[in-house]
């Protein structure tokens, strides 16, 4: 029987100590001997979510498919156990071998949202592995970090030897297969990363410097190493057929988050929304082929046992093979007890008459995203999004024998009036409206209509990185109008409003469009006590103003300040696909309320077309 890094008292004083004894379904477990490379897998939060994260499934296939690595995971151990920990001295394991993951060659860490930094610093601890990359030495892992968030690592510059840019199936086996090299000419873990710098997506902080001018603003940002390139490429899976995808996902001892198996069918979007970073960073559109994903639907079905598929992409309805691939999901897997989930429709007939044959109607809700509540203002976030289709669609919708709406909006884009705001709640009233049309006694019981406003944060690599922040007080106060105008409507006892926690945006501002300067805050706010910030239960706004006193850094610099059109940007050294000349055009045609058509309709020239094997579209208007 394998042995526990954890005694059973501990188990059983825990919450949840399924979290951290692996030996799920499909996890796979390797001889030591027959290993060269040991491989951590990391998602900086508590099991559940990690477990629901395809981008570690993905990687954990990938890397357990060659012979010489072992890749196994490792989660934020939760509060209870984070705190034992520290008391006993046990340094973090990973799951499958219950080894300390200092003891292997690399630690890999998924960077999915800012308020999870925090944890990553709690990771490294809890692991012995000292903070900051020049600290460590030969016997350290190295640390990667990689995701969404790589796309600004400055502000976590201090903490990570590399960082990887672009999509896993790319470049990681070239690494490895460097670090092999490396390790058999007896090399320095410098010579590893001078190796590492010259593969295309890989980004070692270290061989850069930055310098500032007197007014915060950064001056210059150059290599110092000759091995380092003046510009990070990030790095795409061009034809994705070629790529295998999971053919066994762990299936969890307890329930995650995500607890079904995740078909991916496209990557990009041809959409143009001008707050979506990862309607930008992934551009080019690529899609899965139909035998590609019926292949892999049969495999992961068979092998975990679950009970529901899910179809990923940004905008499942842009796939061209969307209605064949239900209609094969259906066909082959309905009556078997298996329940087909459709994120990221748009609502319309079709997607409507496919949600009808696949969903539970009494059970479900239907979901739109306006994201504003006028035209005006979804024309200047290019959203693409009639109020007329809107409404169209909710009829359809209730026809059909929906009676639960959810609408999702921003608060704080940029040129918003009150007019605006108060729009979200008039369209919620429509919409509404459009349910108590249908004659009484073809309804099923009463509408309610969940309109829900996160706050706007400007993201890098987004039209909108220019823009101003709101502060705290005015997302609160734009909150408030929105509440006051819902009190206002005839059907105010169908509609319910919610909004996100305007302190935790703003922090989350501060991060997105941090430098490196934004560190010392981060270290010193997880030295304070700051875990789990993401959880509304643990996150302590206190300790994050505190920090940002100690460290004299002020807020505002990050969130509130404007932006000139030639100022240098922390992340202007990657090359992510869009270039900048095109975000700038985009930016532009924001504030003077103008659409960009989607791809199909024309090319925007967004700088993509360079990735050879993604759909461009040179379509005319």
């Amino acid at each position: 029987m394998r042995k526990l890094a954890l005694p059973d008292e501990i188990l059983l004083s825990i919450q949840q100590p399924a979290r951290y004894i692996g030996g799920e379904v499909n996890t796979v477990n390797k001889d030591l001997s027959q290993v060269e490379i040991r491989f951590a897998m990391c998602f900086p939060d508590v099991y559940e979510i990690g477990m629901s994260h395809l981008g570690i499934q993905i990687l954990y296939d990938m890397f357990n498919r060659r012979e010489d690595i072992w890749c196994e995971r490792v989660y934020s151990p939760w509060t209870d156990l984070d705190k034992i920990m520290r008391e006993e001295k046990i340094p973090l394991f990973a799951l499958e071998s219950q080894d300390p993951v200092k003891d292997f060659d690399f630690l890999g860490i998924t960077l999915q949202y800012e308020m999870s930094y925090t944890n990553i610093l709690q990771i490294l601890d809890l692991s012995q592995i000292p903070l900051h990359a020049s600290g460590r030495s030969e016997s350290d892992p190295i640390v990667i970090g990689g995701g969404p968030c790589a796309y600004n690592p400055e502000p976590l510059a201090e903490f990570f030897d590399i960082f990887y840019i672009g999509e896993g199936e790319t470049s990681y086996y070239e690494l490895m297969d460097r670090y092999k090299e490396n390790k058999k000419q007896g090399g320095s873990r410098l010579s590893f990363l001078e190796m590492a710098a010259e593969i295309p997506g890989i980004y070692v902080p270290a061989f850069y410097d930055v310098t500032y001018k007197e007014d915060g603003t950064i001056e210059s940002f150059l290599p110092n190493n000759p091995h380092a390139k003046p510009v990070i490429e990030k790095v795409v899976v061009k034809e994705m057929d070629t790529v295998y995808y999971i053919e066994k996902p762990i299936v969890p001892f307890i329930k995650v988050t995500q607890d079904r198996v995740v078909l991916e069918i496209q990557r990009g979007c041809i959409r143009g929304c001008r707050f979506c970073q990862a309607g930008n960073v992934y551009r080019p559109l690529r899609e899965h082929g139909l035998d590609y994903l019926k292949d892999y639907a049969y495999k992961m079905l068979k092998s975990t046992g679950h009970e529901e598929i899910s179809l990923s992409s940004l905008s499942s309805s842009d796939y061209t093979q969307l209605e064949g691939l239900v209609n094969f999901l259906i066909d082959e897997f309905k009556g078997k007890g298996v329940n087909i989930s459709l994120p990221s429709l748009r609502i319309d007939a079709f997607s409507l008459d496919v949600m009808s044959k696949v969903q539970d109607v009494k059970k479900s809700s239907l979901t739109f995203a306006p994201e504003a509540g006028s035209q005006r203002l979804r024309d200047v976030i290019n959203k693409g999004l009639t109020e007329e289709v809107i409404l169209q669609g909710a009829a359809e919708a209730f026809k059909g024998g929906w009676n639960r709406v959810k609408l999702y909006f921003m608060l704080g884009l940029p040129t918003e009036t009150v007019e605006d705001m108060e729009g979200i709640a008039l369209l919620s009233e429509k919409v509404a409206e459009e349910y108590y049309e249908i004659p009484k006694d073809q309804r099923n019981g009463r509408v309610q209509v969940v309109a829900s406003s996160s706050f706007f944060v400007p993201k890098p690599f987004t039209p909108f990185q220019w823009a101003r922040m709101c502060t705290k007080e005015e997302f609160l106060e734009r909150a408030y109008i929105v509440k006051d105008k819902f009190r206002e409507m005839k059907n105010f006892k169908s509609l319910k409003y919610n909004y996100h926690e305007a302190d935790l945006t703003v922090l989350e501002g501060v991060l997105a469009r941090g430098d490196r300067r934004t560190g010392a805050l981060i270290e010193e706010t997880y030295r304070q006590g700051a875990l789990f910030e993401s959880w509304s239960e643990n996150f302590n706004n206190q300790l994050w103003m505190d920090a940002f006193e100690t460290c004299g850094i002020d807020p505002d610099f990050y969130t509130v300040r404007e932006r000139s059109l030639d100022e240098i940007f922390p992340w202007d050294f990657i090359d992510a696909g869009v270039t900048k000349e095109f975000l700038k055009r985009e930016w532009l045609q924001a504030i003077d309320e103008k659409v960009t058509p989607n791809c199909r309709q024309r090319c925007s020239a967004c700088g993509a077309r360079k990735y050879e094997g993604g759909v461009c579209y040179e379509g005319k208007n």
